[in-house]
């Protein structure tokens, strides 16, 4: 049923917003593409050894740009879900993903514009440390949510860069879900940075984001956002980042290509030792390829 209502979220925000685009609205910019791939491997008496598996990612990215006067709105909205399974681990989840970011800017100089950028992200399912327990449940829906609002100036010279810098940004932690803090060996823990026994996790600092949205090709786009964080109330020397790359190429009207890369590195996200106890924070890297079906509009 979880599967279910996942791929009815990707197809009911399809269906929408590309009804949406047909419209014409000549102060709005729209964009948007949903794809899927699927990969499949079976095996029988084969040598040199392996196991059958069959994967599938989905992945859903829309754009809505307004520019009216000195009034700018950029908004975005990512969707991913994927899943693999091989004979011997059965199901697992490799990707899922809920990100939602808007920036309101009013020009106050050339390519200059005092800006509010709010950001919310989360996830469709439960998460599982596949590595050392794959029955110990380390994440869900809101569980960690990410909620940050700021305020600052933003820099847009080009249609396809911007640069937004917030030294007033809020963020807020939510972790709703009781389980999330016990380590695997039954001792009470903090997660995503909310201490045992909190549900939620106010941060104030500075943000800044570089944004690129550039079509390299009439059929190659490349999608790019870097944000640095700093906690100004406690170690604001560890700046936390995350830098998300999304590049497209269509290779036919319905065959395309797409290499997603996530690099993330967050002083509060402690990694769990072999033993099951909690250790400390890593760099995280995520790197999906898929060839599959795609459309945009």
């Amino acid at each position: 049923m979880k599967k279910l209502s996942v791929l009815s979220v990707f197809f009911a925000f399809a269906a929408i917003c590309s009804v949406d685009a047909q419209s014409h609205d000549s102060l709005w910019t729209r964009q948007g593409v949903a794809a899927a791939t699927l990969s499949q491997v079976s095996l029988s008496n084969w040598s040199a050894g392996g196991e059958g598996s069959v994967a599938y990612n989905l992945m859903f990215n829309y754009d809505a740009d307004y520019k009216n006067g000195k009034h700018l709105w950029d908004n975005r909205l990512e969707l991913a879900y994927g899943m693999i399974w091989s004979q011997s681990k059965g199901s697992q989840k490799n990707n899922d993903r809920i990100f939602l970011t808007s920036m309101y800017g009013y020009e106050i100089g050339h390519n200059w514009y005092f800006s509010a950028l709010g950001t919310f992200q989360t996830q469709f399912a439960n998460g599982f440390d596949y590595s050392l327990n794959p029955k110990h449940k380390i994440s869900r829906f809101m569980a960690p949510g990410y909620l940050s609002v700021g305020l600052g100036f933003t820099w847009k010279p080009r249609d396809w860069f911007s640069a937004t810098f917030s030294p007033l940004t809020w963020r807020g932690t939510f972790v709703l879900d009781d389980d999330l803090f016990w380590d695997a060996n039954g001792a009470p823990i903090s997660a995503f940075g909310v201490k045992h026994g909190k549900h939620f996790l106010n941060e104030l600092g500075a943000n800044i984001r570089l944004e690129v949205k550039h079509d390299i090709t009439h059929n190659i786009n490349l999608y790019s956002r870097l944000d640095l964080f700093s906690n100004y109330l406690h170690k604001p020397q560890n700046i936390d980042v995350q830098w998300d790359i999304v590049l497209s190429a269509s290779l036919t009207r319905w065959l395309s290509a797409n290499l997603t890369l996530n690099m993330v590195y967050d002083d509060d996200v402690k990694f769990p030792r072999k033993d099951g106890s909690m250790g400390g924070s890593r760099f995280q890297i995520r790197e999906i390829f898929g060839l599959g079906l795609q459309t945009s509009f």
